[in-house]
């Protein structure tokens, strides 16, 4: 009977768990944090689809070990409760549950390791040779972004400052101290490598639709990928205490399309060079 419960939990439960985060634990279903949040946000990258995909099965086996030890509980407590049982039930060897209890934790985390290395893997470096290379640069409280690609010279280089709209000059639908003067603009379904480093003190660029964190070390470069795999405007924050400022460098990444892309590249680059 309890091996029918548990094959039984094991094939419904992912797809009501599937279904609950549609309908009420998604709150955000856009790419930006809202208030009172109990899900994740919108995917838009394979890596952070990977993560809640696999934040899914550790939660399953979770239930499964919720399921299992409650009623442990509850039989402990009826059979040693002086009053509803006055004779407990005695108990000297239990083959079957020494059994179960031993292999059990033992079978659970090699599920759980399987799925979470093969993601481990996919985001340690750059699997696949990037079409874009990115330079994201923190400072005390701004971000200088560098595309590479395009430096032909030092008088012909793509970079800019993004800084973030002061809480008392938004305007009208853009989000509060989340809202940049310049978005890092991106195409959408490309391999990109970004280089992060730091200007003066540690910093770091998230993105928790892209599933990206990757701290800026003093003194050293790290590197990660992403791909965006649909167009929208995504937004992260420092995940680095970097000073009295910190709350107020946000990240803005916008995704266009390859054509959208190649005219903002085209435009800036003519910008910088007037």
């Amino acid at each position: 009977m309890l091996l029918t419960l548990g094959l039984v939990l094991l094939l419904v439960l992912p797809m009501i768990l599937r279904s609950l985060e549609c309908r009420f634990l998604t709150i955000a279903l856009c790419d930006a944090a809202e208030p009172w949040q109990l899900g994740s946000q919108d995917a838009a990258t394979p890596m952070m689809q990977g993560i809640i995909d696999l934040h899914h099965d550790i939660f399953f086996f979770l239930i499964l070990i919720l399921v299992f030890v409650s009623r442990m509980l509850v039989r402990a407590l009826w059979h040693f409760n002086e009053q509803t049982n006055p004779i407990p039930q005695r108990i000297v060897h239990g083959t079957t549950i020494e059994i179960i209890r031993t292999i059990f934790p033992s079978v659970i985390p090699l599920f759980i390791a399987i799925p979470s290395f093969a993601l481990l893997y996919s985001m340690d470096g750059v699997l696949v040779d990037p079409a874009i290379t990115i330079k994201a640069i923190g400072h005390q409280w701004y971000r200088s972004y560098e595309y590479s690609d395009y430096n032909s010279s030092d008088e012909q280089s793509l970079t800019f400052d993004s800084y973030t709209i002061p809480e008392d000059d938004p305007e009208l639908g853009q989000s509060r101290l989340l809202e940049v003067d310049n978005r890092v603009v991106v195409p959408a379904k490309t391999h990109l490598r970004m280089i992060v480093t730091p200007a003066d003190v540690p910093h770091s660029w998230a993105v928790p639709s892209s599933g990206v964190k990757c701290d800026a070390v003093p003194g050293r470069s790290n590197l990660t990928s992403i791909s965006v795999q649909r167009e929208g405007v995504y937004y992260g924050q420092c995940s680095e205490i970097c000073g009295t400022n910190h709350a107020f460098t946000p990240i803005v990444v916008e995704a266009v399309t390859l054509k959208d892309y190649a005219d903002w590249v085209s435009n800036q680059l003519i910008l910088q060079t007037n």
